[in-house]
């Protein structure tokens, strides 16, 4: 006798409790995470503060913080929660629901636990469901590894300027101030 698995559904996760974990689910399948640590945290708001400020001076498009999830395929069902996403133009926000595609811009921190396979494997995941650009960022080398679809990633140390290219012209910010304390 076979064993049946539930493949849970973006409107059963939806109605899961907020609090000790966050959830994604990729094809039906839930994942937990712990909270992230509080270096990862000030990272995320780092880049967040300077992105956002930029994108809102600018009126470039919708900033969304960690947590926010983006149903990327249905039946079954994949939402994923970058820590910081971007969508670029005119954003209707009215839906209590998840956003339907993926963002322009995919910022993922990654954590002290997560192999590198596991985070270039999400970044490729993200750019084949639609996002133009992926931000891979690295505690603790102090990089981050810039993703598009059709190149060979980017990295970016300490002495370098991040920069939004096409997708956000002209932001810049060092990528050490992404790491300041």
């Amino acid at each position: 006798m076979g064993t049946t698995t539930h493949l849970m559904t973006a409107e059963e996760l939806i109605l899961l409790p907020r609090g000790q974990h966050r959830y994604e689910l990729v094809k039906g399948e839930l994942l937990t995470m712990s909270p992230t640590k509080r270096k990862h945290g000030r990272i995320v708001a780092n880049l967040t503060i300077r992105l956002g400020h930029y994108v809102l001076t600018h009126k470039l498009g919708a900033m969304y913080a960690a947590e926010t999830g983006f149903k990327l395929a249905s039946n079954p069902d994949t939402v994923l929660a970058p820590d910081i996403a971007f969508i670029r133009g005119s954003v209707d926000d009215s839906s209590e629901s998840y956003g339907e595609g993926a963002p322009d811009l995919v910022v993922e921190v990654q954590s002290p636990n997560d192999r590198k396979a596991k985070v270039e494997e999400k970044a490729a995941r993200w750019l084949a469901l639609g996002a133009s650009m992926v931000w891979l960022i690295d505690p603790k080398r102090r990089t981050v590894e810039i993703h598009l679809s059709n190149d060979e990633p980017q990295i970016l140390t300490e002495d370098d300027e991040l920069t939004g290219g096409d997708l956000i012209p002209g932001f810049s910010v060092r990528v050490s101030e992404i790491f300041s304390y």
